[in-house]
């Protein structure tokens, strides 16, 4: 087992990924669920709920499409602010914890198994979509994520995806004073990636600068309407891997992109 910074193919991306996340999903929602909620949509660590932020405006009665939905809460919660969601994950896994809060909750949020790189729908199904820190994180061609999201989507239709801030990624993954100091190049695009006792990819996560997401949402088709860099709230003193209150107060942990499709 190993760790390292190399080019990975799309194929060993989406194999690597899908094995870790059904291995690891028991693990993150025991440890990260009840930050979640079962039916809350939490954009990122910083906590920024969508409930106050209403980065997608007024959902009810729309059809929206969520990628990278992992248990479904921030389905869930669509789908009782009046909604139709359709959620999509890489994890089996996962998507069997969506089926376990729907059966607790007397809920039923439908889900899909699938790669986000070739979403099994139609062309004009959804009128939106969103991502908060799903799949686009760890996809080797989050270009053909956008593409598939422009044509799922209605004219007019709105995409909004959370993502690690691209600048965390010249900084040790470290919510500690060792998290404050830049040591390696930003612009060093070689997804971070960890080896399994064969050698083969085990996780895979790629990184893309500013400049990277907008000509990626440019050359989709979408349109980069805003972009919000939530600040960390006051009295927030939750750690979540590389994101703490240390660091949250001096660098930007998560980037929200919002687009639509012309």
């Amino acid at each position: 087992m190993g760790v390292g910074r190399r080019p990975v193919s799309r194929s060993q991306t989406s194999r690597a990924n899908r094995g870790w996340w059904d291995g690891a999903a028991d693990d993150y929602q025991a440890e990260h669920g009840g930050f979640l909620r079962d039916d809350g949509f939490v954009w990122c660590p910083e906590g920024l709920d969508e409930a106050d932020a209403r980065l997608l405006g007024d959902v009810a009665g729309r059809r929206i499409l969520e990628i990278g939905c992992g248990a479904g809460q921030c389905g869930r919660w669509l789908l009782g602010q009046g909604a139709t969601v359709v959620g999509v994950d890489l994890s089996y896994r996962q998507l069997q914890h969506s089926r376990r809060i729907d059966m607790s909750a007397g809920m039923r949020l439908p889900v899909v198994q699938a790669d986000a790189e070739t979403l099994p729908f139609a062309d004009e199904s959804f009128d939106l979509a969103c991502s908060a820190y799903g799949a686009l994180p760890f996809v080797a061609d989050a270009g053909a994520v956008l593409a598939e999201l422009r044509r799922v989507l209605r004219p007019g239709g709105r995409f909004v995806f959370s993502v690690s801030h691209p600048v965390r990624w010249a900084f040790p993954d470290d919510p500690g004073p060792r998290g404050l100091t830049a040591d390696r190049p930003y612009f060093d695009r070689s997804p971070y990636v960890e080896f399994g006792e064969d050698g083969e990819p085990s996780y895979v996560e790629h990184h893309r600068t500013m400049g990277d997401w907008v000509g990626l949402i440019a050359a989709s088709g979408l349109v980069l309407t805003g972009l919000t860099e939530p600040e960390w709230p006051p009295g927030h003193d939750r750690t979540w891997g590389g994101w703490s209150p240390l660091r949250g107060r001096l660098l930007p942990g998560t980037a929200i992109f919002q687009c639509v499709r012309n």
